[in-house]
This record gives structure tokens, sequence and C-alpha cells, in this order.
């Protein structure tokens, strides 16, 4: 039903809305089920614990369920053309601007909904949107890893829910006169 809301839609504010809640929700969802996945391989998320637990617990079978459950299967073979490995599916899921799903993808539409919705007393949401957005645009997925794939999903997860807020209150919290 979303499809047909948003294809039948007048592009006005009130579909600018739908579709930012719509991505934040995607970008929430995607780290949540990578961060879920990745803990069920290795506790500790450093670059070289990962790279040894991808190679001993490696499981086609749930690499490639993980990236059919957000559409990603086609792409991910597209653009690497090899075996799937953990490092990469998070790579592609995070940074990657092309896939549809990833975080970078999302953020690149939050903040593409916000520019239209946009207006002065708003810019802290802008501005938080932007940081976020940067981090993705520039991060590189080795330091991610050697910095813990964990704390970094988390602090992303932290950061797209106060901005979720920042949203609400620049918008939809009435001011008190």
């Amino acid at each position: 039903s979303r499809g047909v809301s948003l294809g039948t839609m007048v592009q006005d504010e009130a579909f600018h809305f739908l579709r930012l809640g719509t991505f934040l929700e995607r970008a929430d969802n995607t780290a949540r089920l990578l961060d879920v996945k990745f803990h069920a391989i290795e506790n500790d998320y450093h670059g070289t614990d990962l790279r040894n637990a991808g190679q001993q617990q490696f499981d086609f079978y749930h690499w490639s369920a993980l990236l059919r459950s957000v559409s990603a299967f086609e792409v991910y073979r597209k653009v690497y053309r090899d075996v799937i490995t953990p490092e990469r599916v998070a790579e592609l899921l995070i940074l990657r601007r092309d896939m549809p799903r990833s975080l970078h993808a999302s953020l690149l539409e939050v903040m593409d909904n916000l520019r239209q919705v946009g207006h002065q007393e708003m810019s802290e949401s802008v501005r938080s949107a932007g940081l976020l957005l940067a981090q993705l645009q520039y991060g590189q997925i080795e330091e991610i890893l050697e910095t813990g794939l964990h704390a970094y999903l988390t602090q992303f997860l932290d950061r797209v829910n106060l901005l979720g807020g920042k949203i609400s209150s620049d918008f939809l919290v009435p001011e008190l006169v």
C-alpha cells in the first residue's frame, strides 16, 4: 500500500515526511539486522577477529539469506563478483551509496527529503543528518572493523534515533508562544 500511496500522492510536505520516516526506519532496520547477524558470528567485532571468524565459521546460506532479506543478493554478486564474505556484506550494507538499502543510501534520501521540507528552524536536523552522512560518505570498512562493528552500529543507531527526535521537535512539536 505504501507503493500506491507514493505513486499517487502530490509531492508536497506530507510526501517528504513520509519519505523521511521510510528512510530513517530503513537505516535503523539495516543497522540492527547487520548488528544481530555479526553478533552471531563474533562478540568481539575487531577487524582481525572478524576476518578469522568469517573464514572459520563462514556459512554461505546464512550470508546469502541476510543479503536476500534486504534485496541485496543480486547487487552483491554484481558489485563483488566473488564469494560472499562478512567484510564485504558489511561494506555493501553500510557504505555503498549504490545499494538502495544501505545506511549510506538511506541517509542520502533523508538529506534530500529534509532539504525539500527545509526551513530555518530545522538547521539542527540538517546538521545532524549531514554529519552522519559525511561519516558514511568518507568511511572505510577497514576502519569501521578495526574500531569495532558493534560499537559503530550502536553509535549509528543512537544518532539516527536522535535525528528522528530532532526532526520531530523541529517540525511536529508546536511552539509555545
